[in-house]
């Protein structure tokens, strides 16, 4: 009992403090915690929900109507089983580009990868390009050329646009781009490309912006460009010309209740003329994979769901997403996305965090401020819902916590204070002495003007003696300056603090205690510093007799640990070159493909061999050779993500395991690195040494799913670039 009198005698005093003006008050809480959520904002930790809470708003957003003006013909796995081959033989697609132009459609665009002949049919498919001037074909641009993937084989250069996919933090594709400069040489996308070709029939051609030169204005569409921190996204990768998203969503044509892609057709009902004319003329034309075996599938807001899995739709149902938009926004004016500047995005917070504060301040009732709060947050994501119909991406999470918090921290205060000023000075008083810690109020003179029995009873005189003294009338000089010292400092800061002191009583004995000191202000102004005092003798002894066994325990634990470390490092690293061996390699190798098969990512196994090595070996000697395999390591290690695993096998061959790479192209421009890295000459006690490397690649899931069979494809491999001229890469 008389415990809780102590912990409610505490409460009171803090609340006791001089309080601001109510106007003061709210607009210094708003702001603080506005500044909080900005700050969270700043660093990323609200992008995922504000990205999420976006793509929920696609969903519900109402059906437009169905689109068309766009045909997706479908190369599925029927079509595949019926060709019998991946990629499309060259004289199967030249057929299938004959069967489309004689529908007359107003572009085609051929979303398959044809930089190289494939089978018979080149120079015929060369031909058909020819008599097709409104065929867009694709690249894939890269910084890299090891990553580039050249247009089709027979098609100029007008006739090309990238595809290259911008992807979130999430995989998801929320982004896409326009133009991106290579080597100072401006590209167009594919989307782009064949936007033009359908809005030039209708008089419609790229132009500057009024309002802005750097944007492109088509028709009655004004793109503006994405910047790195726009809406959610905090320092998003903006090179090139990149509009933010705004997904159709096409009303379906048939009784089906999941969203609606566009007009798909396959590739063996086009060659068998099973068509309609009416599907083909005066539309665009997309040609592209839709078999699951291929992979070649994204994910998008319209893939997510709050129940279920995700589901990723087709790289040529995105293109159709991305050009149908274009030429909407053209054409009908249909919104783009936009987001408001800083300033305005952070003013909408600060306004919500202040309502959240005005709100429950001003009702002070629990039903009645629940209610208010609940119709306050209906109205902001309301708002936002209705913003993002007309094109608008207004922040909601963000505005959500800033209105919540401030809401919550405001009840909070609201409460304590409603049971704080319940208390009297006559509770001070009465309850003073009921309470065992010793308890003493000073005022602005460090005078002693309320004193309880405990206190009196703890430093061993009488209370009548005590009343109007100060501490160095009873304390020893080093004593009373600490205590002056703590005084002076609550009084100087007006807030609580809590100190660990010595303290003589009047018979000589020092007892080591906690002081918590705090404030009072009464209707007067007069202050009053009010300390609660423990004595921590005990305890104070039995830290340091704990301090000093776990001193001796910790001793112990650092010399077991670093034997063990040491032990452990021996068994799993190479002794030369201080990579992992093979023995780690194994594990790690299964560990990874356990991980990657239970996450559904793709992994990545780099065998790799200098070439040469033992040439060095003969000539130079093998302390040469050594000190070559440790620089060989050390760039080795140099070239990949922390995540990655380098391991040498034995001899001049390593391994690489590439954890989590969104696609195989990714192992292939790991491999031209390092490639690049090892082929640097080494200078070694005054020769310039040079060696290369072949490497052998094997991908999970596609070349096998346990680790033997990868391990002898990627050797495979490597003993092939051998054979192939060495200093290369080849996959399984």
């Amino acid at each position: 009992m008389n415990q809780q009198l102590g912990k409610r005698f505490v409460k009171f005093i803090f609340g006791l403090k001089q309080s601001l003006s109510r106007g003061h008050r709210e607009l210094i809480t708003a702001a603080s915690l506005a500044i909080c959520v900005l700050l969270l904002h700043s660093i990323g930790l609200l992008q995922s929900l504000e990205l999420a809470g976006l793509d929920q708003f696609f969903r519900l957003r109402p059906n437009e109507p169905p689109e068309e003006r766009i045909t997706i013909v479908g190369i599925d796995e029927a079509d595949l089983k019926e060709v019998g081959s991946w990629p499309i033989p060259d004289a199967k697609i030249a057929q299938l580009l004959q069967k489309l132009n004689v529908h007359k459609p107003r572009a085609i665009g051929l979303d398959i990868y044809r930089d190289l002949a494939v089978g018979l049919g080149n120079q015929e498919l060369r031909n058909v390009y020819k008599l097709m001037p409104n065929l867009i074909g694709i690249e894939l641009l890269a910084n890299d050329k090891n990553v580039n993937v050249s247009p089709p084989l027979g098609l100029n250069q007008d006739q090309v646009g990238f595809n290259n996919v911008l992807y979130d933090l999430d995989g998801k594709v929320r982004r896409s781009l326009l133009y991106w400069h290579v080597n100072n040489q401006v590209h167009e996308s594919f989307a782009l490309k064949l936007a033009l070709l359908y809005l030039k029939s209708e008089n419609i051609t790229p132009t500057k912006a009024k309002n802005n030169p750097e944007y492109l204005q088509l028709g009655k569409a004004v793109f503006t460009r994405f910047q790195a921190n726009d809406g959610a996204y905090v320092r998003a990768d903006a090179r090139g010309y990149q509009i933010l998203t705004n997904f159709p969503k096409p009303k379906c044509q048939s009784s089906s209740r999941e969203f609606c892609n566009f007009r798909q057709v396959s590739m063996g009902d086009v060659l068998a003329d099973k068509v309609k004319e009416n599907l083909i003329k005066d539309r665009i034309i997309l040609i592209g994979s839709t078999a699951p075996s291929l992979l070649d599938f994204v994910f998008i807001p319209y893939s997510s769901s709050l129940m279920g899995t995700a589901k990723p739709v087709p790289g040529i149902q995105l293109q159709a997403y991305f050009i149908s938009e274009l030429i909407s926004a053209a054409l009908q004016g249909r919104p783009l996305l936009k987001v408001w500047t800083d300033l305005v995005e952070y003013l909408w917070i600060f306004i919500w965090s202040y309502l959240g504060t005005v709100t429950t301040w001003r009702i002070r009732h629990a039903t009645k401020s629940l209610f208010s709060i609940l119709v306050c947050c209906l109205v902001l994501t309301l708002s936002a819902y209705l913003a993002f119909l007309y094109g608008w991406w207004i922040p909601l999470i963000p505005s959500l916590f800033s209105f919540g918090s401030s809401a919550i921290w405001m009840t909070s205060h609201i409460a304590h204070i409603q049971e704080e000023w319940k208390r009297s000075k006559e509770f001070l008083h009465h309850v003073i002495n009921t309470i065992p810690d010793p308890i003493f109020v000073k005022n602005e003179q460090h005078q002693w003007i309320v004193l309880n029995e405990a206190y009196c009873r703890f430093i061993g005189y009488p209370n009548k003696l005590l009343i109007e003294k100060s501490d160095y009338d009873f304390f020893p000089k080093h004593e009373a300056d600490v205590f002056r010292q703590q005084d002076d400092l609550v009084f100087r800061t007006q807030k609580p603090q809590e100190h660990e002191e010595e303290f003589t009583n009047a018979h000589g004995q020092t007892h080591q205690i906690a002081t918590k000191r705090s404030l009072h202000k009464d209707s007067a102004g007069n202050l009053f510093l009010v300390g609660v005092i423990r004595d921590i003798t005990q305890r104070k002894l039995m830290e340091e007799h704990l301090k000093r066994t776990a001193a001796e325990l910790l001793c112990s634990n650092k010399e077991l640990k670093l034997k063990e470390d040491h032990l452990r490092h021996l068994a799993y690293h190479d002794p030369l070159t201080g990579l992992s061996n093979r023995k780690f390699f194994a594990e790690q190798l299964y560990e990874s493909l356990h991980w990657a098969q239970h996450n559904n990512l793709v992994l990545g196994l780099l065998f790799i061999d200098l070439d040469g090595f033992k040439q060095i070996n003969d000539t130079l000697g093998h302390e040469v050779g050594d000190r070559l395999l440790m620089t060989i390591a050390g760039r080795l290690s140099n070239s990949l993500r922390a995540s990655d695993t380098v391991s040498r096998l034995g001899g001049d061959e390593f391994t690489v395991i590439l954890r989590a790479i969104p696609n195989v192209q990714i192992a292939a421009k790991v491999a031209a690195k390092i490639l690049t890295s090892i082929s640097k000459p080494v200078v070694l006690d005054g020769y310039a040494i040079r060696v290369s490397a072949s490497i052998g690649i094997s991908v999970y899931p596609y070349n096998s799913q346990d680790s033997e069979t990868l391990m002898k494809q990627a050797d495979a491999a490597m003993y092939r670039a051998k054979h192939l001229g060495k200093n290369r890469y080849e996959f399984a």
